[in-house]
């Protein structure tokens, strides 16, 4: 059967109709396992391990290349690799880069699962796990010894909002030969670029502002170029891939991402201010204002603050008295993750290890999405007198 017998006047290798050419903005999403090779030669060449192209569906298609090239140029790095998922990004960047006997630092605000998985998983690896002050800076040195392989960040952490001294720990980490890594999905790269800090690896949860519509599961981690190979030869031995319908449209999140972020810095910026001139409310926790413990440190490394921030009450709420605020709320839906166009919200007291100064307090957590900034206001005070 010949090659047009399928759809009359459709060329399925030059994509023409008609005899022009078919051209488009975005890139062509390609799907599929088997890849073609133009040459018997070039076969060989991907036996030997020597092909200079992409072999087979598993290594990443032409979209998830497309988008990975633009990871990287944004986030000033060598290498991107895209993942299924965040949390896929982070346990296969902590998976390449860790084996039996290490001990990795761990920032203690990281994101939930990242410790699940340092706990749960490479524990069993005998990996040691040590955490680390969320507001860390030259300090970290007291925690270095011979085994120490890895540490690391999440500045500012996305459920209470520390910040490390990121220059301070990479000189430390660099003079140490240690391997330093920072989730910095609340920030992305427009507003902080880990790399050019001396950060080795930047992790994105590009579900969230990268793609900003809650509809998508990806992430990505960029790797310098001291680190390139190593995590290379990880990446195709595991043959880990992210959907190419999802890195189309997280390639897509991309262009649109200056925009959005503006709008949700600003709507975030006046919900914060209104909710710190409010008798009921005790801290807002925006990294943003002055009154944040480490706001010079984000002055000095960021050019920019997203929407997703936490306040706490003056009084120690029951959790039925928190619902009872929480179910009134309008504008407002209860669901994790955070960075789309709908605000939500979380409402739980944290534990850290160290010194908590909201111990035993509901961490109200907004991530505030791209609604009139005045029906939020309005939809927040109208619940606060359900805890009056």
């Amino acid at each position: 059967m010949g090659k047009n017998n399928n759809i009359v006047g459709w060329d399925e290798y030059t994509r023409s109709y008609g005899g022009r050419e078919i051209r488009t903005i975005n890139p062509t999403i390609q799907s599929g396992s088997t890849v073609l090779f133009e040459h018997f030669e070039d076969m060989q060449l991907a036996l030997e391990g020597e092909y200079p192209g992409v072999d087979y569906g598993t290594h990443g298609l032409s979209t998830q290349k497309a988008f990975e090239e633009a990871m990287c140029e944004i986030e000033n790095g060598h290498a991107s690799y895209a993942f299924p998922s965040g949390i896929s990004a982070i346990t296969n960047t902590l998976m390449a880069f860790t084996k039996s006997g290490d001990e990795i630092l761990l920032c203690d605000n990281v994101y939930g699962p990242t410790a699940s998985f340092c706990h749960k998983i490479l524990t069993k690896y005998n990996v040691k796990i040590t955490h680390i002050e969320s507001n860390i800076g030259a300090e970290i040195s007291h925690y270095i010894n011979e085994n120490t392989r890895l540490i690391f960040l999440e500045s500012p952490g996305s459920n209470t909002f520390e910040i490390q001294d990121i220059s301070a720990i990479v000189k430390i980490a660099k003079k140490a030969g240690i391997i330093s890594i920072i989730d910095n999905s609340w920030a992305t790269p427009l507003f902080l670029k880990p790399l050019d800090l001396g950060i080795d690896i930047s992790i994105q949860s590009v579900t969230k502002y990268i793609c900003g519509h809650s509809d998508v599961l990806i992430g990505c981690s960029t790797v310098n170029e001291k680190y390139a190979a190593e995590f290379a030869e990880y990446f195709h031995t595991v043959e880990n891939y992210a959907n190419p319908h999802d890195c189309y449209q997280a390639l897509r999140g991309l262009r649109t991402l200056k925009v959005r972020l503006e709008a949700h810095q600003k709507s975030a910026y006046e919900v914060a201010r209104w909710l710190e001139s409010q008798e009921i409310v005790d801290s807002v926790i925006h990294p943003g204002l002055e009154s944040h413990p480490q706001h010079n440190l984000w002055k000095r490394d960021f050019t920019g603050a997203s929407g997703l921030f936490a306040f706490t009450f003056k009084d120690s709420y029951s959790t039925e008295t928190i619902a009872l605020f929480a179910n009134s709320l309008k504008m407002f839906g209860f669901g994790f993750s955070w960075g789309g166009f709908k605000s939500l919200l979380t409402a739980r007291p944290y534990k850290r290890d160290g010194k908590w100064v909201h111990d035993g307090k509901h961490l109200v957590r907004l991530s505030i999405g791209l609604e009139d900034t005045d029906d939020l206001i309005a939809d927040l005070k109208n619940s606060f007198t359900k805890l009056q």
